[in-house]
């Protein structure tokens, strides 16, 4: 297939890229600077310059493809709503292109938010929340609507590897560093779940060669693991002290970062491994903590 790639040069994008490129998929790679077409062309991919606000650029690049995978997406939590709405938007844009073809778009997600507190399952479709109103899900529903195989990955918090800078695991090991103990939220036992970027990089492939209109598929590899067991590891690396921090002093201490360092989001991934024969082989994310590549 050729497939037209958003976010391509980012920590999932280039392990998508590469996973699509060795299965035999000629791959088109979105890139805004010279040096995103730069990691495009060394990693064997063509290169369609533009950004996720250029939407002439995502019209284009789409009508060459034989589908799309969405990996891109503007982290920038001070202006939240508006890069939501840009996400959105892309997707409409690329939906609009593709419809009536049947070729297939994947879009990107999260499990943290589908059903805090409880086991999340691929078939529970939570409500648009507008205190959180990343729209991915809800504008895939209405492109599949259109006649396109339209469906969404939900990642884990942490997607987890070498090359790491911007997730979760690096916001926890700064503020560790920066407060010279490595906490955790009452009795830490609120849950995580995580996947390796090699594992989430092959989930995408094997999404976008057996699109489901509609259908959510959870990239989560480990489906519960303590954040006090993450804070634990994340101290024995950096030779700190691990405390608890009452709940009324977490924002205090993690900053904006305190919701989710809160959130308990166990996420089961049981329906997609078996609709897609998908098994995460890569290394777990206390075993990345340990390696020290977090740390060094």
């Amino acid at each position: 297939m050729k497939v037209f790639v958003t976010g391509a040069t980012g920590f999932i994008g280039t392990a998508i890229v590469q996973e699509l490129i060795n299965a035999g998929h000629q791959v088109t790679g979105l890139a805004r600077s010279d040096a995103s077409a730069g990691k495009l062309v060394a990693a064997g991919a063509e290169v369609y310059r533009g950004d996720l606000e250029n939407l002439h650029s995502l019209r284009s690049a789409a009508a060459a493809a034989d589908g799309v995978i969405h990996a891109g997406f503007i982290h920038d939590f001070t202006r939240f709503p508006e890069v939501c709405e840009i996400d959105k938007r892309a997707i409409e844009t690329i939906g609009e292109v593709l419809a009536g073809s049947d070729r297939p778009l994947i879009v990107t997600s999260g499990t943290a938010l589908v059903s805090p507190g409880r086991l999340a399952t691929e078939d529970i479709v939570p409500p648009f929340n507008p205190a959180w109103p990343r729209a991915s899900e809800q504008a895939a529903d209405a492109v599949a609507a259109l006649g396109v195989r339209a469906a969404a990955i939900r990642l884990s918090p942490s997607v987890h590897g070498d090359g790491d800078k911007h997730g979760f695991i690096p916001i926890l090991v700064n503020i560790a560093k920066e407060k010279a103990v490595s906490a955790y939220i009452g009795d830490g036992q609120n849950r995580w779940n995580a996947v390796h970027r090699q594992d989430a990089a092959k989930l995408y492939r094997l999404a976008l060669e057996n699109a489901t209109p509609g259908a959510r598929f959870h990239g989560s590899a480990e489906e519960a693991i303590t954040v006090k067991t993450i804070a634990e590891a994340i101290g024995k690396q950096l030779n700190i002290p691990v405390v608890s921090i009452a709940p009324e002093a977490a924002a205090e201490h993690f900053g904006w970062f305190a919701h989710m360092a809160a959130i308990d989001c166990p996420a089961s991934s049981r329906w997609t491994q078996e609709h897609l024969d998908w098994h995460p082989t890569h290394s777990t994310l206390l075993a990345d903590i340990e390696n020290g590549i977090y740390t060094q």
